[in-house]
């Protein structure tokens, strides 16, 4: 069974993150920077606090006419109820993602943030990986 482990070595393990303190507004900024649609919260010292997504802005800024350079991430980020580890399955993790209706997922490895996937990247991970099958598949059948 595929884990997790492959998939942030195929998507990369770079993590774009944000503190609790900084302004909404700035959160922002790096996620349209680096094109991304969530941003992990750590503090100094590198502990998962939360996630901020483009649904808690839609929700929690927008919706509610509140000022992005006035709100503090902290304000409107999504506690992280929920992570996964690179040992994982790859089953488990969008068993996980339905259940519970959310999009990303940190990856922790004895406690230590080591990525963040998307469902957008098991998604893409494992359509790349049927195809892969399938030509594999055909090549068989033709050579045989």
């Amino acid at each position: 069974m595929t884990t997790v482990e492959r998939i942030l070595d195929a998507k990369g393990r770079q993590i774009f993150t944000c503190a609790p303190g900084d302004t909404v507004h700035k959160a922002v900024e790096i996620m349209a920077k680096y094109g991304v649609g969530a941003l992990v919260v750590v503090d100094t010292k590198g502990k998962l606090n939360g996630i901020v997504s483009e649904r808690d802005l839609l929700h929690k800024v927008t919706l509610t006419e509140r000022k992005s350079r006035d709100l503090k991430v902290r304000d409107i980020m999504s506690s992280p109820r929920w992570t996964i580890t690179p040992d994982q399955k790859i089953d488990d993790c969008m068993a996980m993602m339905t259940a519970n209706r959310i999009r990303h997922l940190p990856v922790l490895q004895k406690g230590k943030l080591v990525g963040l996937i998307s469902i957008g990247d098991v998604v893409k991970f494992l359509m790349n990986e049927k195809d892969f099958i399938i030509n594999q598949l055909e090549a068989y059948i033709t050579a045989g």
